[in-house]
């Protein structure tokens, strides 16, 4: 981190959480932010759901929700860019505040339900966005108020689809009331027919993925699994935030939300664990929760990862940890001796099992 990213990381936690958010983001669309550009080298260099990557360190959804720094976000050092989650209609999200900081757990709770301007306005951007090297995905969710929150994520896809390269269903947000319900079997199965009916509708089919929570019983997860195999899936991204508080610090661990950041990184990578065994590599993974270092970005790999997601981490490390993080995965995969990432794959699962 240089004296001027941390300078300005200082002064951000000095104002409001969401106005922070709200002003780095305007920062890097201004161009006030140096970047480095794309990071690659032919380790790693992968292919995801048959998406070339430059590298395979990726943003999660929920920093740009309404996909105004594209462009910036593109050459941050990020191998892939998830926007969103965009809605149907535009929707204010729930009362503020609604974001807190748990500094001394490196961790951040948000019950933000979807505040975004609406599917129509996050396609106007993409649609005028400059196609480059960096893929650039969008997350879907529903409405709080819709009469059919299952048909929401197809009509999201049916506007958005055509100015993304890939699309995640996002029914794990813990943040809209009875939205996770939908990760049963029968619901889920019945929304995924949906989503992919309109996905075959679109000129160019996009991978879409699923993602799922941290906070899922064995049972549930293996009918996840299940239903996910069968439904023509690109892949499954794990994990979204938790409900769990256990062994924070900090004073606003009692906030309603969903928890990120580092306390979830053992969770989260269990799962993962047990999502690679039960899908036998027959679907990518893409491991998101708690990471924070190249080293954590090269444990998801090792336990069966073909790539991974970060975004909190960036509220106490600033956006220069991209770079940091897929260079240094990079060293350790040459200090292994892996050609490339896909190489390593689920190399280390068996012991987060």
């Amino acid at each position: 981190m240089s004296i001027l990213e941390g300078l300005g990381l200082a002064l951000l936690h000095r104002v409001d959480p969401e106005r922070a958010h709200g002003l780095s983001l305007r920062a890097l669309s201004a161009g006030l932010v140096p970047l480095p550009g794309v990071i690659t080298s032919p380790r790693l260099a992968t292919t995801v759901a048959g998406m070339a990557l430059p590298n395979p360190v990726g943003l999660a959804a929920g920093y740009d929700k309404n996909a105004t720094a594209i462009a910036a976000l593109s050459r941050a050092g990020f191998g892939f860019v998830e926007v969103g989650a965009a809605t149907p209609r535009p929707q204010p999200g729930n009362p503020q505040p609604r974001l807190f900081r748990l500094t001394e757990d490196r961790a951040a709770i948000n019950r933000f339900g979807f505040n975004n301007e609406g599917a129509e306005a996050i396609a106007a951007r993409l649609a005028a966005r400059v196609r480059g090297p960096v893929p650039v995905g969008l997350n879907l969710g529903a409405n709080k108020d819709s009469a059919d929150r299952a048909q929401d994520f197809a009509r999201v896809l049916a506007v958005c689809g055509p100015h993304v390269d890939f699309a995640t269903v996002n029914v794990s947000s813990p943040n809209t009331e009875k939205l996770r319900d939908l990760q049963g079997r029968a619901a889920l199965s019945a929304l995924l027919a949906g989503v992919m009916e309109t996905r075959a509708a679109l000129a160019n089919p996009i991978p879409v993925f699923l993602k799922i929570a941290p906070d899922l019983t064995a049972d549930e997860l293996a009918e996840i699994a299940e239903v996910a195999l069968a439904s023509g899936l690109a892949g499954i991204i794990a994990t979204n935030t938790t409900l769990s508080r256990e062994g924070l610090l900090s004073a606003n661990k009692s906030q309603t939300g969903g928890l990120s950041g580092a306390p979830l990184f053992e969770k989260s990578t269990r799962v993962l664990a047990q999502l690679s065994q039960l899908t036998a590599g027959k679907l990518p993974l893409i491991g998101v929760g708690g990471i924070s270092s190249a080293e954590e970005a090269y444990v998801k790999i090792l336990v069966g990862a073909s790539a991974v997601q970060f975004y909190t981490a960036m509220v106490y490390q600033g956006i220069s940890l991209a770079a940091k993080i897929a260079r240094g995965l990079d060293a350790l995969l040459q200090r292994d001796g892996y050609a490339n990432v896909a190489e390593a794959v689920g190399k280390g699962r068996d012991q987060w099992l």
